[in-house]
């Protein structure tokens, strides 16, 4: 993550080299999509973040977990409103 000095944040996804086929690399991007949406609204902003994803248990409630679990590190989540 890096701080942009924008009144938004800028996310992107890449994936490890054998994560899929091109719709497993496609849903997971949706689902990275959705949970960060869902959970925009308690992150600081004005960062540009890009997450690796991982093969794994693809679902949008580990999605969620796995976002609010890396926000949470990084500092970017105020409080445990997710």
């Amino acid at each position: 993550m890096l701080k942009n000095d924008l009144s938004y944040n800028r996310i992107g996804f890449t994936f490890c080299h054998k994560f899929g086929n091109a719709a497993d690399r496609n849903r997971a991007r949706r689902l990275g999509r959705e949970a960060y949406r869902y959970m925009g609204y308690a992150l600081a902003i004005g960062y540009d973040m890009v997450l690796l994803l991982y093969p794994g248990e693809d679902t949008f409630s580990a999605r969620m977990e796995q976002l609010r679990l890396l926000f949470s590190k990084a500092g970017l989540l105020y409080g445990n409103t997710v």
